[in-house]
């Protein structure tokens, strides 16, 4: 692996922690309102409230040790992905006598097309890492199916093999792949055009910067994928079977029987809480990328 590589993979590390430490407890509630029958909370803070009075302040953290491991391995893989696609297209554009200097100034296509590539290589790892995250945070607090991320790996393996940890696979690449596409979109384009105006280099940029693009690179991801988010979440709480609680018989059916079930609003249930989450979250994981690539350029 060229050192390169060993460096977008290491600070993609440092973003992802950055990123599950400040927004676990946004996604415990998103979850927990995506998934709860309707009528359950009459609102974010009813369910939050909720959380803290019955389970207690933790609660917001349950289920972390999946994401801290598995994000922190997941964002790696995207910026990984992403950096690795960016320099394949600057040395395209250098072949052309394009993107100025180095080649590295890409159209909004290529860092659409990197950002796609990026979803699509993380979401190998997100689809069973959120799968078992998600089980964990909406499973009863008094009588636990799972005591903990590796004994729910190993049951539903032993019940499901690969295919039950890989349950919800299909519209998690679908989220991953439209979502990243638009993600990175935003936030290079932000960063491009500030490094233009102000005629400086990446590591010039103001880090109070990168965060606030980081936010608005967040608010465009959520604002495609929120109803594609929904529909993975239910996948991937329905029972494996008929007898173990299965609702839905395949994706479209989910969405088939949301949409008939319990109107257009539930497609948008648990947005409040992402909407409050992705500003600090999306700022805290490209905060994290940018700073640790600057020291790793200078070691």
């Amino acid at each position: 692996m060229s050192s390169k590589a060993v460096k977008d993979l290491t600070a993609g590390t440092a973003g992802g922690i950055a990123q599950v430490l400040v927004g676990q407890p946004f996604d415990i509630v998103k979850v927990r309102m995506q998934t709860a029958p309707k009528g359950t909370y009459s609102g974010m803070m009813h369910c939050a409230g909720g959380i803290l009075k019955n389970e207690g302040p933790l609660a917001f953290y349950k289920g972390t040790l999946t994401p801290l491991l598995g994000i922190g391995v997941c964002v790696s893989i995207q910026f990984g992905a992403l950096e690795h696609a960016k320099r394949i297209f600057a040395a395209q554009n250098i072949a052309r006598g394009q993107g100025g200097e180095g080649g590295k100034t890409l159209s909004g296509e290529q860092l659409f097309l990197a950002g796609i590539y990026a979803g699509l290589a993380n979401g190998v790892v997100s689809g069973p890492v959120e799968h078992i995250r998600i089980r964990l945070q909406t499973q009863s607090n008094t009588n636990p199916l799972y005591n903990g991320p590796w004994d729910a790996i190993k049951k539903i393996y032993a019940q499901r093999s690969i295919a039950g940890i890989y349950k919800g696979q299909a519209v998690t690449l679908l989220r991953e792949a439209t979502g990243y596409g638009i993600y990175f979109l935003t936030y290079e384009k932000l960063v491009q055009r500030e490094m233009a105006k102000k005629g400086i280099r990446r590591d010039q940029i103001n880090p109070a910067n990168a965060v606030l693009y980081g936010a608005t690179a967040g608010y465009a991801l959520w604002a495609i994928i929120y109803p594609i988010d929904m529909i993975k979440s239910r996948i991937q709480t329905d029972g494996f079977t008929p007898e173990t609680g299965q609702k839905y018989k395949s994706t479209l059916d989910c969405v088939r029987t949301v949409w008939r079930t319990e109107g257009i609003g539930a497609f948008t249930r648990g947005l409040g809480p992402t909407l409050i989450r992705s500003p600090f979250a999306n700022g805290a994981t490209f905060l994290g990328f940018e700073m640790a690539m600057r020291v790793l350029d200078k070691l």
